[in-house]
């Protein structure tokens, strides 16, 4: 079951004794587990049949005592584990989970890693309850589902300024939704939104990013992408400057596997790099600005300097200047 189904479920009242939500994306697992805190109780039901345990403070013996603990003047009670991989006794709600109480409501919430399905939580959940494996979104399938979470709350995006957003804020679902969600604060409904609304309303220059780092370097101008580099500089920390090699990393590996395919269209790039349409048209328009053997060279200067963002064979030299000497020898 998707988490959309599962959560229409929620809405319309529909609950199982016990949800175990687990895996690597965090985002699915907060929606459905919000959901249902939101839909499980009444507000006034809550300060008796509710009952919110993490993992770190979780004693073993009491969440048992609460799990088969009836309802106070409510048709349900309410127990959501969270941040459930770091309770050391998981396995041990086991003996409750074959055999748990009808009227209450137990969540649990396991971000960042799955269960193993060895395990027999997972196999006593699966007989009474949901399991809901929360997988992270591959890189390629960002750009459309951060379109989709765009139209879903009422506004367009144009190619580039959705582009914008994932270069910049990278897999993490939480913060796309949280800066559309910022967005629509300030923005009519059914507006497009552009690269200017993205550099008023969440701080990300439209000129000087991630993104635009990479566009220079594709096209080779590098006037422009030292004007961007040199605004890094002024501008975010040192740390700040690790995703900027993976995306440089990114590129270069894209356009090496274009430059080897049989059929080099837009629509078959696309596929064989699994790569939204846009994205595939501006690779085979800068592939031409480097050689198999340029590319290569590059890609191994991304791995040194990577390293040494890193502080790996560097003690002293500061982020930008790693980051200028590194784009001088991309491009020359």
């Amino acid at each position: 079951m998707d988490s959309k189904s599962l959560i229409k479920d929620i809405k319309a009242g529909k609950f199982l004794p016990v949800y175990v939500l687990h895996g690597d994306e965090a985002y699915y697992i907060d929606e459905i587990s919000d959901a249902i805190q939101e839909h499980a109780l009444e507000e006034h039901e809550r300060d008796f049949n509710q009952s919110i345990v993490y993992g770190k403070e979780a004693d073993l013996l009491t969440l048992i005592s609460d799990l088969r603990s009836y309802p106070l003047m409510s048709e349900r009670r309410l127990l959501i584990l969270k941040e459930a991989q770091d309770f050391k006794l998981l396995e041990e709600l086991n003996a409750y989970i074959e055999n748990p109480l009808s009227s209450t409501v137990l969540v649990i919430c396991h971000k960042y890693k799955a269960i193993d399905a060895r395990k027999k939580l997972l196999k006593s959940a699966a007989k009474v309850g949901v399991i809901f494996k929360s997988d992270k979104v591959k890189e390629y399938q960002l750009v459309d589902w951060t379109l989709n979470m765009v139209k879903a709350k009422g506004f367009g995006i144009t190619s580039k300024a959705n582009m914008l957003l994932v270069e910049s804020l990278g897999n993490d679902l939480s913060r796309i939704v949280n800066e559309i969600n910022k967005l629509a604060i300030f923005i009519e409904p059914g507006t497009t939104i552009n690269e200017v609304h993205i550099e008023e309303n969440i701080g990300i220059s439209k000129d000087y990013n991630i993104y635009e780092l990479a566009n220079a370097v594709a096209v080779k101008d590098y006037l422009k992408a030292m004007k961007i580099v040199n605004y890094f500089d002024q501008n975010l920390k040192p740390g700040d400057f690790i995703p900027i090699y993976s995306s440089l990393f990114k590129f270069f590996t894209q356009i090496m596997r274009i430059h080897f395919l049989p059929n080099k269209s837009q629509e078959a790039v696309a596929r064989a790099l699994q790569i939204h349409p846009f994205v595939a048209n501006g690779l085979l328009s800068s592939k031409n600005n480097y050689s198999p053997k340029k590319i290569a060279a590059n890609i191994e200067l991304l791995h040194i300097y990577d390293l040494k963002a890193k502080g790996v064979g560097n003690q002293s030299m500061p982020a930008g200047e790693l980051m200028r000497e590194l784009v001088f020898q991309l491009l020359h």
